[in-house]
């Protein structure tokens, strides 16, 4: 009977590469956690820091750093860290060399209420805290505000965050107990009335369309409030 040692020679060689690749996976799992590194994606300034998610970790982690890696639920602590109301994403994952790396989205405040509580709202219309870390350079919300309740506020907020003009200009927003709205205007003193959001992008239209007017004209000072409620027009009063 012929042996064939070639078949047999290849046979064993891949078994122990396979002993080997499983020894090696088992050895590197087993592996302790060696550092927490953390990366802020998409937004320069700063609301919560690498201490403090260090910490979020470390506290409901047990003895992290003793852990080996397979023990680790890294979708539980993705869920951990997007518990946190300055956080709006996180992606966690280990390296082969032990580290734990985090990704964290923070959430990006466009105004900051200023009422019964102090709070920001963030792009996506949700109630943000205050931060130590970093204050935002962000309209003022006054007024009858509650975090339960942010609709209209966070639409008026939202518009002037994403419009140039508005964004230069706007200071303050007002709400009313009736949820209609005014404004302050940097370095102006008239109100602007701008009353319910129907027809919001006309109104606004025609608030950088008197400006201008007004501007050229010199007469921004001489009025104490702008009323925009009518359609087609800017109804003016003087003080």
């Amino acid at each position: 009977m012929h042996i064939n040692w070639n078949f047999i020679k290849g046979v064993l060689l891949l078994g122990l590469v396979v002993f080997l690749y499983a020894f090696s996976s088992h050895k590197n799992n087993s592996r302790p956690v060696t550092k927490v590194a953390v990366q802020f994606i998409g937004n320069e300034n700063v609301y919560i820091t690498t201490d403090m998610v260090n910490k979020l970790l470390i506290q409901n982690q047990e003895q992290l750093f003793k852990l080996p890696k397979d023990n680790l639920d890294l979708k539980e602590m993705e869920i951990l860290l997007e518990s946190n109301d300055m956080i709006k994403s996180a992606q966690v994952y280990l390296t082969v060399n032990g580290e734990v790396r985090t990704e964290i989205e923070q959430k990006q405040p466009i105004a900051r209420v200023y009422s019964d509580t102090t709070f920001y709202i963030d792009k996506e219309g949700l109630w943000m805290p205050l931060s130590p870390q970093h204050s935002a350079r962000v309209p003022l919300v006054t007024g009858v505000v509650k975090k339960e309740d942010l609709e209209a506020v966070y639409r008026m907020a939202l518009k002037v965050y994403t419009d140039p003009f508005l964004k230069a200009y706007i200071t303050e927003i007002h709400q009313a107990e009736n949820k209609e709205i005014s404004l302050n205007m940097r370095l102006l003193k008239f109100e602007v009335i701008v009353g319910t959001l129907e027809n919001l992008d006309e109104k606004m239209n025609n608030l950088k369309a008197f400006y201008q007017k007004a501007k050229k004209d010199k007469v921004l000072d001489i009025y104490k409030s702008v009323n925009l409620q009518f359609e087609n027009q800017v109804v003016c009063t003087k003080k």
